[in-house]
């Protein structure tokens, strides 16, 4: 090595060897210098330990703030909530992380990977989380809601915890989550009505008939005491449904509005695994895999059911099955072919080829006189025929007419003997067969055969054939 090499590597080697000097440890050059260690060494080490743990320990307490949470940005709208809601007081982990398992630090490292999708840009703009009941029921937090009873919701509400978090209710497990969540953005963990009207209304309006779970009533919640007036008029329930005993959708058979379905397509918000999505159908599967399990909230798969009793001024806005319940039920049966006792199926060929009702009943039975005062109904005429079929099924109508009327007459007379024999009630082979007759018979008589000629045929030698049997048996 020459002289300008050493003199090049001589201060940066003395700038090691001071520094090493320093820190109490001289490293050996030759094979005849030996590592010497000085007591400060350990001291150096030693501080320095200290300072790694103290570090530590504040990054790990200020991770488990809310204010580290917030230092994301797709968790903002969700810091802010917490801010202004009731439990502004709770740090995150107390909720997030279980009680007995807050201070394992596998968790942190879970939360870690969360911090290294950010950075990466790999995580998900909607952010789920799993919040389990020890949590909520931790000591010092809400430990004693299971004892409480019966409690007042909003609105005069009675509502008790531990029926609906010990009980199965609809053969389905109810987590904290399932009725507190965040299912609107700035609410935290307030209570989601619209999980309370999916369960107790989904399937509980039948027409006029209402049966929520739970009832209306003394069970959840009493009818107002105040007078409520309406222009000059002062109403109060308690003359009615104190005194009459007046159901409730009497007047309000609009306050539930919706089914709560569950559609399928729903399920591809998170999903688009076939194997999966097979399993739709398997309600009890679906629900402890989402509600029981994963603590998914109901409305991320269900649509919702709105309950309120509407204070404007809009009377008579009903859909026309309040008042004319399952309406045309037989007679799309029969334009279907189907519905019968012991016939097989047989639809029209119009409904085979998708031709609808208006296609025949676009005739107006009403002049315009009449109309103005009693709206318009559309009946079915020849005329119908001829528009699609031309001149040559003029006269088609009268002959399917002749051919019901005939087939009824020849049915008919066994078919009154044979519902005698009805009446007589029982399950013998005799009594079976003559209910089926009167069924079959009736049936077309009041769905009108006209809607599918051949199959009403059918079905009335079908209850001509079964009274002649049912008689034959009786007889023996």
């Amino acid at each position: 090595m020459d002289e300008r090499e050493q003199g090049a590597e001589t201060p940066g080697k003395h700038r090691k060897e001071g520094l090493l000097e320093k820190i109490g440890m001289h490293v050996p050059e030759g094979k005849h210098d030996r590592l010497h260690i000085q007591p400060r060494f350990f001291k150096f080490v030693g501080f320095l330990g200290v300072l790694f743990l103290i570090f530590s320990v504040g990054m790990f307490e200020f991770s488990t703030s809310p204010y580290f949470c917030a230092s994301c940005h797709i968790m903002k709208p969700y810091y802010q909530a917490w801010k202004t809601s009731r439990h502004n007081h709770v740090p995150c982990v107390d909720c997030h992380y279980p009680p007995d398992v807050r201070d394992k630090m596998i968790l942190k490292f879970q939360a870690l990977s969360q911090v290294v999708k950010y950075v990466t840009r790999t995580y998900s703009s909607k952010p789920y989380a799993e919040i389990s009941d020890e949590s909520c029921l931790r000591k010092g937090c809400h430990e004693t809601r299971l004892l409480q009873g019966t409690v007042t919701f909003k609105r005069g509400i009675k509502f008790d915890h531990k029926p609906h978090l010990t009980d199965m209710k609809r053969g389905k497990k109810l987590r904290c989550t399932s009725c507190h969540s965040q299912i609107v953005v700035g609410n935290h963990m307030e209570v989601t009505e619209s999980t309370c009207f999916l369960c107790h209304f989904r399937g509980a309006v039948m027409g006029r008939e209402m049966n929520p779970i739970g009832g209306c009533g003394d069970k959840c919640h009493k009818a107002p005491e105040k007078d409520i007036k309406f222009g000059t008029i002062t109403f109060n329930h308690k003359d009615f449904v104190g005194s009459r005993h007046v159901a409730c959708q009497n007047c309000h058979l609009d306050s539930i509005q919706g089914s709560g379905e569950a559609k399928k397509e729903r399920c591809f918000q998170c999903h688009n695994d076939e194997k999966r999505l097979s399993r739709f159908t398997d309600i009890d599967f679906m629900h402890k895999q989402h509600v029981t399990d994963k603590k998914v909230d109901c409305m991320h798969c269900h649509e919702a059911i709105k309950h309120a009793v509407k204070t404007s001024m809009e009377p008579l806005h009903f859909d026309c099955n309040v008042c004319h319940e399952r309406k045309h039920n037989i007679q799309k049966q029969i334009y279907q072919g189907i519905g019968a006792r012991g016939v097989p199926n047989r639809p029209s060929p119009m409904f085979t080829t998708n031709v609808d009702c208006p296609a025949c009943h676009y005739v107006r039975k009403m002049g315009p006189e009449a109309a103005r005062f009693l709206g318009q109904t559309f009946r079915a005429g020849e005329d119908g025929c001829i528009q699609c079929h031309g001149e040559d099924f003029r006269g088609i109508l009268d002959e399917w007419h002749k051919t019901l009327q005939d087939a009824v007459a020849d049915a008919k007379p066994a078919v009154d003997k044979a519902r005698i024999l009805a009446r007589a009630g029982g399950n013998s082979k005799a009594v079976l067969l003559a209910k089926d007759a009167e069924y079959n018979f009736l049936f077309i008589q009041y769905g009108h055969g006209v809607h599918n000629v051949e199959y009403a045929v059918d079905v009335l030698a079908k209850a001509k054939a079964d009274a002649e049997a049912a008689l034959a048996a009786s007889e023996k």
